[in-house]
Formats: structure tokens, C-alpha cells, sequence
């Protein structure tokens, strides 16, 4: 590890172990906030969970832990008596170990010359270490690492995917992302893009033999493999029992528990007639899901860039989002430096992002703490929120879409255009 990265690792380390000690309520705080836990990722749920496990109580019986069985050994083994001050030194492992897997995905270069496609603009590039620093001081991250959910596992699997599949090693990217599928249901949709990554770095490196067909089928079985073991596994740390599944995947499935969060689904099915509760939940999930397809198709030749558009997507649409899946998608961004002149909507979606992002705490005071709201107040910020990353997404793909369509016609390069 060269100097520049041991003294970046350090000051993140250094400043959430600051955050922590030095403000003892902070973590407690940042626990309970809507906008990091959700029902499905809240430290608070883990720990009641972790309570009833210890004292050989089902979990799953009461309704309120939603999180994977493998949690619950893992934690058990920490000290009680230092619980607090591990499982925070446990998270900013995590979060370096991301950083890490980030600053191997900009050192490979596939978001400007992939095998299919090479930017006019590939030269327009952020060092390494500054593409580290947007993700581990990123206030979003900040605030993710001390409030500990456990959607913090779940982004550290997915980037590790992507960093071995471009380092050419898919069978390892397939483990996991099916550890990532475990933790949290959603990441099951980047396998297409990522099976393509994996296809295309293993090709370009010259160490495939295989059909396209007889390497997709081999993957995918990896990752299937690997999610079937990992709920066999769930099985026996729950004494031999699949009552877990209902009580986590199908919790994001059903959407069960409406707790508010950053999302849109908690307020409109709230309001939703149960006798339409069915046929909304299946056209909210083919919403979620039809993206990979189209994206995969059509910017087929930057599979990386359809990662990092769907990670968006999560963000905006996933049942049971919170500020860690946008912290996520925020940290890929800067990899795609090159594109930053054709992005046309840039003040306005930051504008909004951080108009929402002080309004949104204070929205949920008003409705929650002084009664002077109600839930449209925080539902309202919440669409304002949705709006500001669909607008940075749809930005980022216009601007992909421009790019490549100069490298198709170099004598259009910074032309302006118009659809008639």
C-alpha cells in the first residue's frame, strides 16, 4: 500500500472513530433515523434480534427482525461488553475495504475503454485516491458507517463483484454477488450486466475458451449455487428451520411493514385498497426489474455503466431504500469523470438533492415530534428526493449516450443537437 492510500484509509478511520467517541450519543442517533435504517437493515432491529437469538428464542416469531440468518452468529461472537466500540471498528473495516474494491474498478479503466468501446474522452480521468476520497468522505457514507444498517454488507459484496469481474476472476464475482443477493434481495438483478462484465474482461484478457452460452450458464450456476448454500446455511443456524424466509425476503417481496423511509412505496401503499394491493406490488416490481433488460441491450458495449445505472435505480425504486444505496451509486460517478462536460442538468439535480437532503430531517419533525404535519409533509420531500436522483441518472445515461454516439460520428463532437 503506497503512502497516498495508507494516509487516506487513516483520516476515514481516524474521523468516524472521532464522530463515534467523541459524540457518544451520534451512533444512537443515526440508529434510529428513517432516512439510514429501514425495517430490513435497522442496527436497532439486529440487536433485538440478536437478543432473542442468544436466549434461544426464534428471531423471525415476533415480526420485527427482517435481516439474513447469518447475522446472528457473526454478532453473537462480539463481546457484549465492547459491543458498541467493535461493531464500529467492524463497519469502517467495511467501508475501507469498499473503498478499496472502488480504487481497483479506477485503476482498471473500464468505465472509459471497455472491450466493446473506447471514449474519444478516455483521457479525461480522476486519480485514484480522489475517486477513494468522494466515497469514504462522502457525508452520506459518514453517516451510513456510525449509524451501522447492515445495507453496509450488502454494498461492500456488490463492489467486490465488480471488482473481481474486472479482475477477470467471474467465478469469484458470482460468490459474490450471491452474498449480496443474500444479505438483500435486490442485487439478484445485476447478475445480467455483471455476467457480462465478467464475460468481457475474461475475453479481452485472451484467458477465455468457452461459448458465450457455455460461460453465462457456468456463471449463473456459480451464483445460484452459491445462493443455495447460503440459505442451506440459514437453515441449520435456525435449527433446521425455513421460517426465516417469509420474515426476510418476503418482507421486501409483500412489503408487510409501511415504515417510512427515503422511498416511494411505504406511503402509497398505505394508502393503497387492500383488495389492490396484489396488482400494485407485481407492477411495482416488473417496474424495478424492466430496466435491467433495456439497459443491458442497449448500452451493451459499457456493462460497467449498467451497474452503475441500476445501483441509481435501486436508490429511487427499491422497496426499502435509504441514503447508503445513494451513497453507493454517488460513489461510482466519479469514474465516469470523462462524461462530466455532456451532463446538462448538473446544478439543478445538486440543488434539489441538497434541498431535500435539509428539508428532510425537519419534515419528519414536523410530522413525528411537534404534530404540526402529517405523513404528506415527509412523503412530499421523499418524491423531491426521487426526483433529484432520476434526474442524475437519466443525466448520466443521456451523457453515455451522447458519448458513444460521437465516437460513431467524431465530426459531431461538441455540436449541438436537436430532435425534430
Amino acid at each position: 500500500m503506497d503512502e497516498r492510500k495508507a494516509f487516506l484509509f487513516g483520516a476515514a478511520s481516524a474521523l468516524r472513530l472521532l464522530l463515534s467517541v467523541g459524540f457518544p450519543s451520534l451512533p444512537d442517533l443515526l440508529t434510529g433515523r428513517v432516512e439510514i435504517s429501514t425495517p430490513v437493515t435497522s442496527f436497532k432491529r439486529l440487536r433485538e434480534g440478536l437478543f432473542l437469538y442468544t436466549h434461544n428464542v426464534s428471531p423471525y416469531n415476533g415480526g420485527i427482525f427482517h435481516q439474513a440468518p447469518i447475522f446472528l452468529p457473526f454478532f453473537a461472537m462480539i463481546p457484549q461488553a465492547a459491543f458498541s466500540v467493535v461493531t464500529i471498528i467492524l463497519y469502517i473495516l467495511v467501508d475501507l475495504l469498499s473503498a478499496n474494491a472502488i480504487m481497483k474498478i479506477a485503476d482498471s479503466g473500464e468505465s472509459r475503454s471497455s472491450r466493446l468501446f473506447q471514449s474519444s474522452r478516455k483521457d479525461i480521468k480522476w486519480d485514484t485516491i480522489a475517486v477513494g476520497a468522494a466515497f469514504l468522505f462522502n457525508p452520506l457514507t459518514i453517516a451510513s458507517c456510525i449509524g451501522r444498517p447492515t445495507s453496509v454488507f450488502t454494498n461492500c459484496a456488490i463492489l467486490l463483484a465488480v471488482a473481481k469481474a474486472i479482475d477477470g476472476k467471474s467465478l469469484n464475482s458470482m460468490l459474490a454477488l450471491a452474498l449480496a443477493s443474500y444479505f438483500s434481495l435486490y442485487p439478484a438483478l445485476l447478475l445480467p450486466p455483471l455476467l457480462l462484465l465478467s464475460y468481457d474482461r475474461v475475453h479481452r484478457n485472451k484467458k477465455e475458451t468457452r461459448t458465450v452460452l457455455a460461460f453465462i450458464a457456468t456463471n449463473a450456476g456459480s451464483f445460484f449455487a452459491g445462493v443455495g448454500l447460503l440459505l442451506y446455511m440459514s437453515y441449520l443456524i435456525t435449527g433446521s428451520s425455513w421460517e426465516f424466509l417469509p420474515s426476510t425476503y418476503g418482507v421486501q417481496l409483500l412489503l408487510p411493514d409501511l415504515t417510512p423511509n427515503v422511498g416511494l412505496w411505504w406511503y402509497f401503499f398505505i394508502e393503497m385498497f387492500d383488495s389492490f394491493r396484489e396488482f400494485f406490488l407485481g407492477v411495482f416490481w416488473l417496474h424495478l426489474g424492466s430496466y435491467v433488460g433495456g439497459l443491458s441491450i442497449r448500452v451493451r458495449r459499457q456493462p460497467l455503466f449498467v451497474i452503475t445505472s441500476m445501483l441509481g435505480i435501486f436508490a429511487i425504486f427499491k422497496p426499502y431504500p435509504s441514503i447508503s444505496d445513494t451513497s453507493l451509486y454517488f460513489a461510482l460517478l466519479p469514474l465516469y469523470a470523462h462524461i462530466f462536460p455532456l451532463l446538462r442538468h448538473t446544478f439543478l439535480a445538486v440543488s434539489t438533492l441538497l434541498y431535500a437532503t435539509f428539508l428532510g430531517p425537519a419534515f419528519y419533525y414536523l410530522w413525528i415530534y411537534a404534530g404540526s404535519g402529517n405523513a404528506n409533509f415527509f412523503y412530499a420531500i421523499t418524491l423531491v428526493w426521487s426526483i433529484a436522483l432520476s434526474l442524475m441518472v437519466g443525466d448520466y445515461i443521456c451523457a453515455v449516450l451522447r458519448d458513444e454516439w460521437e465516437v460513431e460520428r467524431p465530426e459531431m463532437k461538441g455540436r449541438l443537437i436537436k430532435q425534430i
